[in-house]
Formats: structure tokens, C-alpha cells, sequence
């Protein structure tokens, strides 16, 4: 359905902002629908974003500032995002023997399953979102490189 149907406005300033306010409901859009999606799993968008980074990050440790500085929503809470992700046992905290303030985070072996489980479904997931082909999709992606400079 094309954004002027969507939020029921037909003008617009001009087609830059057009653009602009049909990257903001599309991306409040694909938020909504990913967490529906991780609710199955019990852990939220944020949550799922530590725990890619810090998959990514094996063997090695990261920092608390690091993750924040990686992630896509960077007014994430992450120690209270870290907090929950302890109490699930998919991530260990420890402070750091560098820097008393800091800690150094690690996903577990029941995080690492955890996202194996989600990975399959992703796929899935993806495809039943974007109706895009791969070359519109790379084309999509290429652009919206290209906003950003």
C-alpha cells in the first residue's frame, strides 16, 4: 500500500519529504512486526541485537560501551538490557580487570542455541516481510547507504 494510503495523507512537501516520512512508518512498521516475531523467543529487538553482537564478537569478551556503541537503537538501556539477558542465562557479566567501572559481557552457550533457533526462522521471516527481490532488495540497501553518506 503506497504511504499516501497508509497514513492517509496525499500531500506532501516535496518528494524528499515523502522519503522521509515513509522511512519513519516503515521502520516503526518492521519494529512492530520484528517484535511480534521475538516474543516466540521471549526476548525483545534490543535484546536480539546484544546478542548478535556479542555472536559476532566470539571468543572475545566486549564491554557494556562497546555493545552500546553497535547497536542499531542507540538509546538502548543496555545494562538493564544486559541485567535480563543474565536472569535468561543467555549472557554472562563480569566486571573488568582493567577498568573496575566496566564490565566484560559474553554470550552463553543457551544464547548462542537461542539465536541458531531464531536464524532459521529469520530467514523465513524476512522473505514473508520484504517483497523485494535480491536485486531490489540490494538496490533498497544501496540507497539507503547512500541517504546516510
Amino acid at each position: 500500500m503506497k504511504i499516501e494510503e497508509e497514513i492517509q495523507q496525499p500531500k506532501f512537501r516535496n518528494v524528499h519529504h515523502k522519503v522521509a516520512v515513509n522511512l519513519l512508518y516503515t521502520a516503526a512498521w518492521l519494529d512492530d512486526r520484528n517484535k511480534n516475531f521475538f516474543k516466540e523467543y521471549g526476548i525483545t529487538n534490543q535484546q536480539f541485537n546484544i546478542l548478535r553482537i556479542l555472536r559476532g564478537q566470539l571468543p572475545n569478551k566486549i564491554s557494556g560501551a562497546e555493545i552500546k556503541n553497535r547497536m542499531l537503537d542507540k538509546n538502548s538501556d543496555v545494562s538493564r538490557l544486559l541485567d535480563r539477558l543474565v536472569l535468561k542465562k543467555l549472557v554472562t557479566k563480569n566486571q573488568c580487570p582493567k577498568d573496575k567501572r566496566a564490565v566484560d559481557v559474553l554470550i552463553t552457550e543457551p544464547g548462542l542455541a537461542l539465536l541458531k533457533k531464531i536464524d532459521g526462522k529469520m530467514d523465513e521471516n524476512d522473505l514473508a516481510v520484504f517483497h523485494l527481490t535480491k536485486t531490489e532488495a540490494t538496490q533498497l540497501s544501496d540507497l539507503l547507504d547512500k541517504c546516510r553518506g
